[in-house]
């Protein structure tokens, strides 16, 4: 997560580190896996997230998607979410074994794959709920795209205020879901 040379990781570790310690001391029934992507995704232990760093990988955001929806797919629990924390810039998916990837520009065959999996999780209604860390506007069209096809829900934020949202929108999401 360093896009155009700014450091994007720091803070979404910072926040993802703090919404884990929310999860785990506020809402101890419930289930918090985490799940970081670059080439490709990978599970991540929560005490393994503050060494968590930005290499030189592209984003497959697909996988990612892939493995959430998977991981709760085994799962039991009424209420499933995904929260993404991302700049918003799909670059490469894994096809025939291959990465195919492109940093250039938004291409619209990693884009669809994309769409084609948020799609999937909203057939198994799983919600996916993206916190948008870049301010391109091309970047804000995509996450936009993505959580209409999903019919979830977007906040784009600073890199200094995201965690608010993220806080803000758990929370929310418990008191309306919990009868």
């Amino acid at each position: 997560m360093v896009l155009y040379g700014e450091d994007r990781i720091t803070p979404a570790k910072k926040v993802a580190m703090a919404f884990s310690e929310l999860i785990l001391n506020r809402y101890t029934k419930d289930s918090l896996d985490i799940i970081a992507f670059g080439n490709e995704a990978w599970k991540v232990a929560i005490e393994d997230l503050p060494y968590l760093k930005a290499g030189p990988y592209h984003t497959n955001t697909e996988q990612a998607l892939q493995l959430a929806r998977h991981m709760l797919h085994l799962r039991s629990n009424a209420n499933k979410q995904i929260f993404m924390i991302t700049d918003g810039k799909p670059s490469c998916i894994i096809e025939n074994g291959e990465i195919y990837k492109n940093s250039y520009e938004l291409d619209r065959k990693i884009i669809n794959k994309v769409l084609d999996e948020a799609v999937k999780c909203r057939r198994e209604d799983i919600d996916i709920t993206i916190f948008m860390i870049a301010r391109e506007p091309y970047l804000q069209n995509f996450v936009r795209e993505l959580t209409k096809t999903n019919k979830g829900r977007a906040y784009f934020a600073s890199l200094d205020k995201l965690g608010e949202y993220i806080f803000e929108d758990y929370i929310q999401n418990r008191k309306r879901r919990v009868q």
